[in-house]
């Protein structure tokens, strides 16, 4: 293997040599690109606007809501499913973020602000069409930010699939 400089150097186990290294940067570029580029009309160019929230919690019912505590249950779809077969982690941290973000209209708030930063620890898996828990309790709403907890739940066995903790700037209204 061509070291730095253009010099020959001994390869070691389990390092891997330059023209190894592009052909696997290569394969993760197609995983990224597999949808093709930009300006090529794909099935995607023709979903709606603003499609992502509802199509995350298609399904979604409401079990509770009481001052600052909501409580879902989701039946796993399809369309949610990673390659593993199992909720999608993004679509668990979406759900965290808008499950927790109503969690703050319990309490009186006159918007829900935006998210400053969403953290997910992901514990289980869940497969498709089991039956999940979701609970969102608000930790503080003040009058600049917000605080809630999310917990994702088999609805069967209570083992927690994902735990989220979402915090919100609520924009300060106007004495003018």
């Amino acid at each position: 293997m061509l070291g730095l400089g253009g010099k020959e150097e001994e390869r070691g186990e389990g390092q891997v040599s330059r023209r190894e290294r592009i052909m696997e940067f290569e394969t993760i570029r197609k995983f990224l690109e597999k949808q093709g580029s930009e300006n090529e009309p794909t099935k995607i160019h023709a979903l709606p606007l603003r499609f992502f929230d509802p199509f995350i919690v298609h399904g979604l019912r409401t079990d509770l809501i009481e001052p600052g505590r909501i409580v879902c249950s989701f039946k796993v779809p399809p369309r949610l499913l990673n390659t593993g077969n199992t909720l999608h982690g993004g679509a668990i941290a979406a759900l965290v973020d808008l499950v927790g973000s109503a969690a703050v209209y319990t309490v009186g708030a006159p918007s829900t602000g935006v998210s400053v930063e969403i953290n997910v620890s992901y514990l289980d898996g869940a497969l498709p069409n089991e039956e999940i828990e979701i609970e969102a309790k608000n930790l503080r709403v003040g009058k600049a930010v917000a605080v809630i907890s999310v917990e994702l739940r088999k609805k069967e066995t209570g083992k927690i699939i994902a735990q989220g903790r979402h915090t919100k700037y609520l924009a300060l209204s106007s004495k003018l």
